[in-house]
């Protein structure tokens, strides 16, 4: 099963949510549903993430890790 995030208009949103009810349990499950929030709302509403990103930014370069050593 796949998930995707997806941002719905207004104007839409309850002829979306008609054409979801048409499928099933099994083929279709809302996890989640929220309003939109902006990347940067969100991370600052995460306690400690914006502490977090001021102590990254005040730590010397040469403490950091290059994209090479990454394993994504």
């Amino acid at each position: 099963m796949k998930t995707v995030t997806l941002k719905i208009d207004n104007s839409i949103y309850e002829k979306f949510f008609w054409l979801l009810g048409h499928f099933s349990k099994n083929e279709i499950r809302i996890l989640e549903q929220s309003d939109y929030e902006s990347d940067d709302a969100y991370l600052r509403s995460q306690t400690g993430m914006v502490e977090s990103i001021k102590e990254a930014r005040a730590e010397p370069e040469h403490c950091g890790v290059t994209l090479e050593s990454l394993d994504w």
